[in-house]
């Protein structure tokens, strides 16, 4: 397995099953880890629509908006890589 200046991790288009994505956010002394694998980018939008509503939670809207924002470049620029 090759290897690229990711500590050691697999080139993705070596990889043969699904890659994991992680988005973090910190708020305050708190971290929020979302962990998905590609193509349920759709699942973990629904996730943070689900817990930015809920009024218990510390995560709100405009940390979901926050994460859906960068969400949205990393896959414009997955598709940019497809159609060079």
């Amino acid at each position: 397995m090759k290897k690229n200046g990711n500590a050691g991790h697999p080139r993705e288009s070596e990889h043969n099953g699904p890659v994991i994505r992680q988005m973090t956010l910190r708020k305050g002394d708190g971290r929020f880890v979302f962990r998905y694998t590609t193509g349920h980018e759709v699942s973990i939008i629904d996730a943070f629509a689900e817990l930015a509503a809920n009024p218990e939670s510390p995560f709100n809207w405009c940390d979901a908006a926050i994460l859906s924002y960068h969400m949205g470049r990393r896959l414009e620029t997955e598709l940019d890589k497809l159609l060079e």
